[in-house]
């Protein structure tokens, strides 16, 4: 865990699609990609939980919502590629420039339990599709889930184009596995078409509408995609960037109508199968399954219902890691190894899951996918707001600010949300008070209190600030170059291997020192005998090592250079450490030979390893 002055969101992989040396179809192709990672969150297990339950309780009457939900995504995610391609900036890195430190802790919290919310869903629907496809047990699924935390370490390591082809192919999963459903329900199209007709039957399909707002216009995917649009390098005219638009707004277009398509699908299947055969109780995924394959006469359905659950919930689980990092990074400038980040994201969302298992049963997991959707919509608003204020500002955006048109639309999105939000959440505070117990009560208002004060806050606070754009600095002022206190280095260690590299090692680190410079040369002995006796140990490799240390120091004392040897044994890294420290060397060279991923496991991370054990400067040689 470290502090970082990168101001690159997503710096690893900042700038890694290069679309400037490419043309005609292949330009127009690399800028694909982003908005399929964003999609996914829209697909995730939360969906299924909300869309099944509006399909077979109330037919097909709440496909408006779905596709209403679409179109707000669908212009608040080209909101946010436009802010992150203009600007430079993801949400959350423009969030910490615009407003107080306070009020970033608490946006920032909010992100946090949006992710937990979001994480929370995606690992009860792996766990249910797991369930579904191999009776393992719920609690086991989700336990199971932590794994694919060395899935996500993996993909990241293979670069950005491949874990968008990934995602890509677990998202066609999902969509051809959804169509072949609906081929084998059958519904009636006129029917389906009748659901496009705006209205809500009672205040229980008011909640699961929202719930579905929830599971499809969700806050962490604005952090997402204003930080994965960066990863295209795109040249940085006025032509370039309205052409960056131009296909961001595709990508975006076509990756959420996909999403469109598979909630649509869930719900359509869901009304086409429950609600029609008078089976309006099966609001629960496990039930869902169940009676696919006796309504529609074919063991395929439920197969495919689980295998499709599975790659919603795996391709959500990376974008939402993803997100998190850029957060973190965004507003706590706090960067830590991205499986960390990981583990420590599902965990969180593991341990309520296992909670609520255990002592109400496998039969609220539903509920509780429900709930989390919920969650993501009352965060929406602190999310959407601030982006509306950031696209909208003529000093930042300059030319591109969007137009007083768009500008209308995204604050009336804004507006219904925020309506929608409090007009559920009065429905649900009613039944607290009817409680005559004093403490939920002033939970509620103190909760609702600090709620509407931090959404005006960030309304009204970009309208008012005279702080120039950009003004907290995600660098600290640079000092004038004229008084550069320059180190000189008295004693320089050299970690060597007696190879080849030897030669390459010896060269640096003399080419960092001075005539006065001595020079530590260490070799670690790591043959059976001197791990076992270490010092003590005299078998033939320690004593060729000893030859070929005092042969070094031959040669460099005939180069007029001062120098001595130590063999170190046993641990590698440990004793790098220890023999530096105890001779007080002021610098390291040491040689890095390129391994990665399964070969680091093997070989172990030696240069990683004394870096982090080490205050003096380290110069690591690529050999």
């Amino acid at each position: 865990m470290n502090r970082t002055n990168n101001d690159n969101s997503l710096s690893e992989v900042h700038g890694s699609v290069d679309t400037k040396r490419l043309v005609g179809w292949r330009r127009i192709f690399s800028f694909l990609g982003p908005a399929y990672l964003v999609s996914v969150g829209y697909m995730d297990p939360g969906n299924w939980a909300t869309d099944l339950q509006g399909g077979s309780k109330f037919g097909y009457s709440l496909i408006w919502v779905l596709l209403m939900s679409n179109l707000m995504a669908l212009v608040l995610q080209n909101l946010s590629a436009r802010l992150g391609i203009v600007r430079g900036r993801d949400l959350a890195q423009a969030n910490r420039e615009a407003y107080p430190k306070l009020i970033n802790l608490m946006l920032y919290i909010l992100a946090e339990i949006a992710i937990a919310a979001c994480d929370l869903a995606e690992v009860l629907g792996m766990a249910i599709g797991i369930q579904l496809l191999t009776g393992l047990p719920l609690v086991w699924g989700v336990s199971v889930t932590v794994l694919d935390t060395f899935l996500l370490l993996y993909l990241q390591r293979m670069g950005m184009r491949k874990m968008e082809a990934f995602i890509i192919g677990l998202v066609a999963i999902v969509a051809i596995s959804f169509l072949i459903e609906i081929i084998f329900a059958k519904p009636a199209l006129g029917e389906v078409a009748m659901g496009f007709i705006p209205h809500l039957p009672n205040n229980e399909a008011l909640y699961i509408a929202i719930g579905i707002i929830g599971a499809t216009v969700m806050p962490h995917n604005l952090y997402l995609h204003s930080a994965l649009v960066q990863t295209r390098k795109i040249n940085r005219t006025s032509e370039g960037i309205k052409q960056a638009l131009k296909y961001n707004t595709i990508d975006s277009t076509i990756a959420l109508n996909i999403a469109f398509f598979v909630n649509a699908a869930i719900l359509v299947l869901a009304a086409a199968v429950f609600f029609k055969s008078g089976n309006s109780h099966v609001a629960e995924i496990h039930e869902a399954h169940r009676l696919l394959a006796p309504l529609l006469g074919t063991t395929i359905a439920p197969m495919l219902f689980a295998i499709a659950l599975i790659a919603a919930g795996q391709s959500s689980t990376i974008t939402g890691t993803l997100a998190g990092q850029i957060v973190m990074e965004g507003y706590l400038q706090l960067r830590i190894h991205p499986w960390v980040r990981r583990l420590i994201t599902r965990l969180l969302a593991i341990i309520p899951a296992l909670i609520v298992i255990s002592i109400y049963g496998e039969n609220k997991v539903d509920a509780l996918l429900v709930l989390s959707q919920v969650i993501l919509s009352v965060q929406l608003g602190f999310a959407i707001i601030p982006l509306i204020h950031f696209v909208s500002d003529k000093k930042t955006m300059g030319i591109f600010r969007i137009k007083y048109v768009t500008q209308l639309v995204a604050w009336l999105i804004a507006s219904t949300l925020i309506y929608l939000n409090v007009k559920m959440l009065l429905n649900e505070v009613i039944v607290i008070f009817d409680n005559s117990a004093i403490l939920p009560k002033l939970l509620v208002v103190g909760s609702g209190a600090v709620f509407i004060s931090l959404l005006v806050y960030i309304i009204i606070h970009p309208l008012i600030s005279k702080q120039k754009p950009g003004s907290i600095q995600m660098h600290p002022d640079v000092n004038s170059l004229r008084q550069l206190d320059i180190p000189t280095f008295r004693k320089i260690a050299v970690a060597l291997d007696f190879s080849d590299n030897d030669k390459r090692l010896i060269a640096y680190a003399i080419g960092q020192g001075r005539v006065d410079t001595s020079y530590l040369f260490m070799h670690i002995v790591e043959s059976a005998s001197a791990k076992l006796l270490g010092e003590q140990s005299d078998d033939y490799e320690t004593r060729q090592d000893q030859e070929k240390m005092d042969f070094y120091i031959l040669q460099m004392q005939d180069l007029g250079l001062a120098a001595e040897g130590i063999l170190g044994f046993k641990n590698r890294a440990k004793e790098i450490v220890r023999i530096v420290k105890e001779k007080n060397a002021d610098m390291l060279v040491l040689g890095a030979h390129g391994h990665t991923g399964l070969k680091d496991f093997i070989y172990g991370q030696t240069v990683n390893t004394v870096r982090h054990e080490l205050k003096i400067p380290v110069l690591v040689v690529n050999l």
